[in-house]
């Protein structure tokens, strides 16, 4: 067994507080939405060079990798940090790009959605060398790109085309420290109606595909009500996000309608029940309307184009994996306290990594979901100081767990 120095690690991570919280400023500072992360992947390059990394790359979407020692069992920690837009400005009682520091709090857009993370993570990686904990692992430090437009997406390339399959990963979204298992899938669905126009003074010699659309959006909301409830992860949820039209003017009828569907999938649904679900409704087949999913082919920050079907499944890590139980047990030897185990209510990179490829996942983060989109978005420094202390002892406990049962 592997003699873990808990309390050293945890003192270290305090020490690193000044300099997590300027590296989170740093990278608040600069704008890193979807498809523009460009300059904030180089100041994290930057900061993991600074501190020690053995090996930092980039790979051909943008996603930047750093690892830190040569060990046979690869595990991941990932963080994306593209940030959603600020909305309306006024809904902000401080520059969201400036951001702001006080003595519990970081404030700036991206600071629990989640470069907070990264911001722990990177320092991990320093304590790690700084306390000799290297073993028979590499610690492979991710930063992906592109996961508030397509999450996933990053992972279904570096899976399919890097040839990257860690033994499980880190999740660092923001879990308010607590340790997460899984959380529902989505799909972003299509429905379609078509018409014919005419002039608007003589409705009746025309086909108005908005008058065909608004039964269905009365089936598709009620259909809302008995989606199949799931005990840990909840139900099943479908809502309108979007209305199209086409028209030749305002003078017309409408000759076509199209509606977005944002789709929560729970345990034991998948895409092809849920477009089965809508495709039988009444209303659908009466307007005889087309129902699909959508695609993403955006191109990343470089240049590239992945394109996949914009459909994110569902995962769950059992409670007693050894990956979940290797982080409760490093909670408990840092913090003296039984953590709380629950999911995410939004959805993360897992549902590629263990949606898709049975990667096992687990999640713990800094920061609050809530926070997640929300205008005046903040962090907290005690978490990263937490997450960070996470992040260096869990390689080793899982080394341990391993060893245990041999």
């Amino acid at each position: 067994m592997i003699k873990i120095p808990f309390q050293e690690i945890l003192k270290k991570a305090q020490g690193y507080e000044k300099d997590m919280t300027k590296f989170l400023r740093d990278m608040v500072r600069i704008p890193s939405e979807s498809s523009d992360e460009k300059k904030v992947i180089e100041r994290i390059q930057a900061e993991m060079i600074h501190v020690g990394f053995d090996s930092v790359t980039i790979d051909p979407m943008g996603n930047l990798f750093g690892y830190i020692g040569h060990g046979k069992h690869l595990i991941a920690m990932d963080g994306h940090i593209d940030t959603v837009g600020i909305g309306e400005i006024k809904n902000w009682t401080f520059d969201p790009y400036i951001g702001y520091e006080d003595e519990t709090t970081i404030g700036g857009r991206g600071t629990s959605d989640q470069e907070g993370g990264m911001a722990s993570m990177v320092y991990a990686g320093k304590i790690i060398k700084d306390l000799k904990l290297e073993d028979d692992y590499t610690l492979l430090i991710t930063a992906t790109v592109q996961e508030e437009d397509c999450d996933g997406l990053c992972w279904q390339y570096i899976i399919e085309k890097d040839l990257i399959k860690p033994e499980f990963v880190v999740i660092t979204e923001p879990t308010s420290c607590q340790i997460y298992r899984g959380h529902r899938g989505r799909m972003e669905i299509k429905v379609s109606t078509s018409g014919i126009s005419c002039h608007g003074s003589a409705p009746e010699r025309g086909d108005n595909a908005i008058f065909k659309m608004a039964p269905i959006l009365l089936e598709v909301q009620a259909l809302n009500n008995r989606l199949k409830h799931d005990d840990f992860l909840g139900k099943g949820t479908l809502t309108v996000s979007e209305v199209f039209f086409s028209s030749p003017s305002r003078c017309a009828v409408a000759d076509g309608c199209t509606i977005s569907i944002d789709r929560r999938l729970t345990k034991g649904e998948t895409y092809l029940s849920a477009l089965e679900e809508i495709r039988t409704l009444d209303s659908v087949q009466k307007a005889k309307a087309k129902v699909e999913m959508y695609t993403y082919e955006r191109p990343s920050y470089t240049g590239l184009v992945y394109p996949t079907d914009s459909y994110f499944p569902t995962w769950v890590l059992d409670e007693n994996h050894v990956v979940c139980q290797s982080l409760v047990e490093s909670y408990k030897h840092l913090f003296n306290k039984k953590p709380v185990v629950d999911k995410w209510t939004f959805s993360t990179n897992g549902v590629s990594i263990m949606g898709r490829y049975q990667i096992p996942c687990i999640g713990f983060g800094p920061g609050r979901e809530e926070e997640a989109h929300a205008p005046n978005e903040k962090t907290y420094k005690k978490d990263l100081i937490e997450a960070c202390a996470m992040y260096a002892a869990i390689p080793l406990v899982y080394l341990n767990s391993l060893n245990k049962g041999e």
